[in-house]
């Protein structure tokens, strides 16, 4: 525990900072009840912090008026025991803050991610979803919470042969610091949350992963991201088809920045077959940037080995090593919420621009934009080391819908046109289509061209 005071931008910031699946506010007035409630929902979850001590903006818009914190420490005792009474022991610190510019003392509490599942003194369990705190009554959701809980990840590996300095007194760091609040020094946070061990001081994976200017020199396990782009569908292309590889490195922040932007540029210039003509693929961006966030912050960094973004001519193949973790499986991965790596995933979070804002919804939204856009939903692999996430370039309209659609914007259509823009591949089955619409006396062959330049055009009524 200790005291500090802060600014009134701090304040401001903290006052105004939006509840969310790491972040709660409440009022002094609160329960020693509540007070549990909401502690075990973020130990059960992935960690978080809230502060006792400001007024919900639904009772007091004005953030002015919202900071109404204790006229001394010892008012804090009742929560204090509160927290000592939840089994079992929790992990949890607290900071006691005090403005010039507001009343009172405000107490915030960090919870850290723990490998228990945590009741309340009256035996209840809660869980983190969202800016919500949920309480969990149906017993295989209990198992199921023990079941992830016994997870040990990697980024909380200390590494003793790398020197402390590497996490706080990078550039990322200092750059990642200007937006936070409040106004905390580098080496303060670093240890506020557990990016390095208290005792040793040597720096923990996680930390050199968020905050090291370049993780993969410094990391015993490979850390980047590999793109690599084959000018071809074929689903096991030939090396002759190889066009590049593009190696990224880097903090977890700019890993993801850069790597989205490598693929935006790559997918730019590939031309593909479309109702309005030939275009320069796309997905939407938010299926791209989710997917691949996904890929870098839950990846297995105990395994030696980058993440791999393959692109070819009508999809992108995003390969994340290790497995699905705990309970988690394909079938349920839209419906679960599991942080293999809790400390990468907070800390995230906390970015001015955070790649992860939608925590644990990630992956549904990445499918709502392909149905959106009306492209087929990306297909979900486990194997043995790693979960490969496909995105594909084809369309959910039926491909007769596609030739139509295609022929109201261009004079003719051949069978190479045809496959690209339905995804099929096969000429015979394309040929099935086309054959569909001449029966239906929509379409016709174009007169005069036999064999490979056979086309087809919308016939005259």
């Amino acid at each position: 525990m200790k005291e500090k005071k802060i600014t009134r931008e701090d304040a401001i910031k903290l006052v105004e900072n939006e509840e969310s699946h790491f972040f709660d506010h409440k009022a002094l007035e609160i329960s020693g009840v509540k007070t549990q409630k909401i502690s075990t929902a973020f130990a059960n979850a992935d960690g978080g912090e809230f502060l006792i001590g400001i007024i919900d903006i639904k009772e007091q818009l004005d953030s002015n008026k919202r900071w109404k914190g204790a006229a001394k420490i010892e008012d804090f005792n009742s929560h204090l025991q509160a927290l000592s009474e939840i089994i079992p022991t929790l992990d949890f610190s607290c900071t006691f803050l005090s403005c010039n510019d507001f009343p009172g003392i405000v107490m915030q509490v960090r919870i850290e991610k723990s490998a228990s599942v945590h009741e309340t003194a009256a035996k209840e369990i809660y869980v983190r979803n969202g800016a919500q705190s949920l309480k969990i009554k149906d017993k295989q959701k209990v198992i199921e919470l023990q079941f992830a809980k016994g997870a040990t990840s990697f980024e909380d590996f200390v590494v003793s042969t790398i020197p402390p300095e590497s996490t706080f007194e990078s550039e990322e760091i200092k750059s990642f610091l200007i937006d936070f609040s409040p106004r905390t020094e580098p080496l303060e946070y670093v240890i506020s949350e557990n990016l390095i061990d208290l005792k040793t001081y040597d720096p923990r994976v996680s930390g050199l992963l968020l905050f090291s200017n370049n993780p993969s020199a410094l990391l015993p396990r490979k850390c980047a991201v590999k793109v690599v782009r084959y000018e071809t569908k074929e689903d096991e292309p030939e090396r002759d088809y190889l066009k590049d590889t593009i190696s990224i490195e880097g903090s977890s922040y700019k890993l993801i920045n850069q790597t989205v932007a490598v693929v935006t540029e790559i997918m730019s210039s590939i031309k593909v077959w479309t109702p309005e003509g030939l275009r320069a693929m796309q997905y939407p961006p938010e299926a791209v940037w989710e997917i691949i966030t996904n890929a870098i912050i839950h990846r297995d960094y105990s395994i030696s080995d980058d993440v791999q973004i393959i692109i070819y001519d009508n999809r992108i193949e995003i390969i994340s090593p290790g497995k699905l973790p705990g309970y988690v499986t394909v079938n349920n991965i839209l419906d679960s919420r599991y942080a293999r790596n809790h400390k990468i995933v907070r800390t995230l979070s906390k970015y001015k621009n955070a790649p992860n804002k939608d925590i644990g919804e990630g992956l549904n939204t990445a499918f709502e934009k392909m149905k959106e856009w009306k492209l087929k939903s990306p297909i979900i692999e486990e194997t043995d080391r790693s979960v490969k996430v496909t995105i594909p370039h084809t369309p959910l309209a039926r491909p007769t819908e596609l030739v139509l659609e295609f022929l109201k914007n261009n004079s003719t259509i051949n069978n190479r046109q045809a496959r690209e823009l339905t995804g099929i591949k096969s000429e015979n089955l394309v040929k099935i289509e086309f054959y569909k619409l001449r029966d239906e006396n929509i379409i016709e062959r174009v007169p005069g061209l036999e064999g490979p330049a056979s086309a087809w055009r919308l016939k005259e009524h």
